[in-house]
């Protein structure tokens, strides 16, 4: 993730005791970026704070048993919280071999990290909240009793940050259909679910959310229609049923009146940025 404010170990199964419970289901081949964000995470945990994965790499802890998205190159992405827990990853980090971008860093450290791993993989740490094309706060997500006790952020965030990208591709496409199709859309503080609560919360605090939010959800059929490998051999749950249960959560949750003025404006005016890379 090298956007401003940009998209990111594991289990044995989600359904049972959690990713984390019986170790990363990956074949911890070298190429492979996951072992190496799983040992960091679990060496910030051991230290007494938190540092959660995002995007892909995500999506992969929370549907181990579905085939992985892998490319050359994969970089790490990670969130954590501001303030004091901001020094200590960044401690954290450093004490494990990542090379910090002192410079870029000092810019942009407040709102997000740059490393080098000690393999050579980029790492990107979100703080407090993840910017694209829109702003997601994962701030709330942290304290609950699942997003604590998960290696990743919390499903419904992980799920929102895939969600909330207005030119879907390929990548994103194939997250969004893996977590439908692994993770229960549930109010659940034991096992990996997406919290309509959480999701309802999000799309309820700001039109433009919605907005792209429910547009995302509405091209899934389609989408799937045209490649009907999005959906992973043996899903545990039929994405698109998962999506419309969530389109209607987005569609009745109550909204506030700064929402409806802004949906009185409508698509006359450009409610999402396009988030620009950034060089390091």
């Amino acid at each position: 993730m090298t956007t401003p404010a940009s998209n990111g170990p594991a289990a044995n199964g989600p359904a049972a005791n959690g990713p984390a419970a019986n170790g990363p289901a990956i074949n911890g081949a070298a190429a492979d970026p996951l072992p190496e964000a799983l040992h960091l995470v679990q060496g910030a945990a051991g230290a007494g704070f938190k540092l959660k994965i995002l995007g892909g790499l995500g999506v992969r802890v929370l549907c181990p048993d579905f085939p992985p998205r892998m490319r050359t190159g994969q970089d790490i992405d990670f969130a954590c919280l501001g303030g004091k827990t901001r020094r200590q990853v960044a401690e954290h980090l450093e004490r494990a071999g990542c090379e910090p971008d002192k410079r870029f860093n000092n810019l942009n450290g407040d709102r997000q990290m740059y490393f080098t791993a000690p393999s050579g993989r980029p790492i990107d740490v979100m703080v407090d909240k993840l910017s694209m094309c829109h702003v997601l706060d994962f701030r709330p997500s942290f304290g609950s009793a699942l997003g604590s006790s998960l290696p990743t952020l919390d499903p419904a965030d992980l799920l929102l940050s895939k969600l909330q990208i207005f030119e879907l591709n390929a990548k994103d496409a194939h997250d969004i259909f893996h977590l439908l199709s692994g993770v229960p859309v549930a109010k659940d503080s034991v096992r990996p679910s997406i919290d309509p609560d959480r999701f309802g919360s999000v799309v309820a605090s700001d039109w433009g959310w919605w907005r792209t939010v429910t547009g995302s959800l509405k091209k899934l059929p389609d989408l799937l229609a045209a490649q009907p490998a999005l959906v992973p051999p043996r899903p545990r749950y039929d994405a698109l049923a998962q999506a419309r249960q969530l389109l209607d959560v987005a569609n009745t949750v109550p909204k506030g009146m700064k929402w409806k003025l802004r949906s009185n404006i409508g698509d006359k005016v450009r409610w999402y940025e396009l988030p620009e890379e950034v060089d390091h």
